[in-house]
């Protein structure tokens, strides 16, 4: 096998993957939203063969001696091996692909054909980040020990001088304080004016006059490189002083993110029956985890509404079922004041995503739903119609929210008669999405 045989068998094994995830939005068991499984098929990966016509080597045949033809590592027959035994009633272990919702978006955008990045407004936000500014006050716990001594050693290393090749020179005949220290500058020598009047005055009379000229002074007197001072004597001692003092404290950084809340809303009047409420989860969760995936920060809103509307858990939120009637408009108002409570549209991406079986109260899609739509501002508003028999005489929501606003750039509607209807739905919704 060669290697272009091995780069397309795991291509298709890439594409097997990308069908399995496909398969599962439609048909799996969803589980929770924050722990995505999908089921692997089995596929089998490239391996090493050897050639059938080739009978020698080690075998397992009986005794371990191998038998003419066996293959290579051939497992001996056990018993109930074969096609002739009974069907096997016992279940086996499956494996799965353990997705995080970041590796799933991107199985999904590859999946539909999709390159989504997250879209919309990015809010900055401020965080404390490494303790890398400094100030002149703080707690002592804080203190920048390290540049503190920094600057000191700096500070003596520029004071620091010869000072016995400065008293050689104050004994040169004849030289004066005033005449030693223009001369210990124009040498680059870091002595005070002071510190040479005390030198001078200190020095012993019988050691004047030692040098008959600066130049016959510097013929016999060596300067001793700094350098080689320290390495004898040692820094010693460093002088710390208050203003060198700085301490740290954590720099802001202004981080910009991409936040976003999907409000997912369902009807759960007593018209939506166990298989119409599966078409929402299957619809719903994915675009869940996709969201998840896509944005930096990602909440959720679960609204239940038959003729009024709640909010509830999403553990809730697709098992309940009520006995009332529909009104849409109901789920729209209590989304409207949470979004506008808890997630302001100048820091938010919005999402507001909605599902049912179409049927809704007579002239509440066309006098409360639809003005509620168009007055939420949000990055994207979806309907997802769920009727496995594909229509109803009252389903007429979903055809009244397309006639009045299909045309907009934020507005999605969609319809989902059965399993193999959900990725063109996600596919529908997904890239319907506008840039406010």
């Amino acid at each position: 096998m060669g290697l272009k045989d091995d780069l397309e068998r795991y291509r298709e094994v890439g594409e097997k993957r990308r069908q399995d995830l496909a398969e599962f939005i439609q048909y799996g068991d969803l589980g929770q939203s924050d722990e995505i499984h999908i089921p692997i098929k089995i596929v089998s990966l490239p391996e090493f063969a050897y050639d059938r016509l080739d009978q020698g080597g080690v075998g397992q045949g009986n005794g371990g001696t191998p038998e003419p033809g066996d293959p290579v590592g051939k497992p001996q027959p056990q018993p109930g091996d074969g096609d002739d035994g009974e069907p096997g009633e016992e279940g086996g272990d499956h494996e799965y692909y353990e997705m995080d919702p970041e590796e799933f978006a991107q199985e999904l955008d590859e999946r539909l054909g999709l390159d989504l990045e997250p879209k919309g407004k990015k809010v900055e936000t401020e965080e404390e980040g490494e303790l890398t500014d400094r100030t002149r006050t703080g707690p002592d716990s804080t203190l920048d020990v390290e540049r503190l001594f920094k600057q000191g050693l700096k500070r003596k290393l520029a004071m620091e001088f010869d000072e016995e090749y400065v008293r050689e020179l104050l004994r040169v005949e004849g030289i004066t304080p005033e005449e030693a220290f223009a001369y210990a500058r124009s040498n680059h020598i870091p002595v005070s004016k002071a510190w040479i009047d005390d030198a001078f005055d200190s020095l012993p009379d019988a050691e004047r006059g030692r040098w008959a000229s600066i130049e016959t002074m510097e013929e016999n007197v060596d300067r001793e490189p700094l350098s080689q001072r320290i390495r004898r004597d040692g820094v010693g001692h460093i002088p710390f002083r208050r203003e060198d003092e700085r301490y740290r404290y954590p720099e802001v950084v202004t981080k910009p993110q991409h936040n976003v809340v999907v409000v997912n809303i369902r009807d759960v009047s007593g018209s939506m029956r166990e298989d119409k409420r599966e078409l929402v989860e299957r619809t719903f969760t994915p675009l869940d985890w996709y969201l998840t995936g896509k944005y930096d920060t990602a909440e959720f809103v679960y609204i239940a509404h038959d003729a009024s509307a709640w909010e509830v858990e999403r553990e809730e939120f697709f098992g309940i079922r009520s006995g009332g009637g529909t009104k849409i408009s109901a789920a729209y108002e209590l989304a409207a004041a949470i979004l506008e409570e808890r997630y302001p549209w100048r820091e938010w991406n919005r999402y507001v995503f909605a599902a049912g079986d179409s049927e809704n109260s007579s002239n509440d899609t066309e006098e409360r739903v639809i003005p509620l739509m168009e007055r939420i501002p949000a990055n994207l508003h979806a309907y997802v119609e769920t009727q496995p028999s594909g229509s109803a005489i009252n389903a007429t929501h979903a055809e009244e929210i397309e006639r009045r606003l299909g045309d907009r750039e934020n507005v999605a509607v969609t319809y989902v008669s059965g399993p193999d209807n959900v990725t063109n739905a996600i596919y529908e919704i997904l890239s319907t999405e506008d840039e406010p």
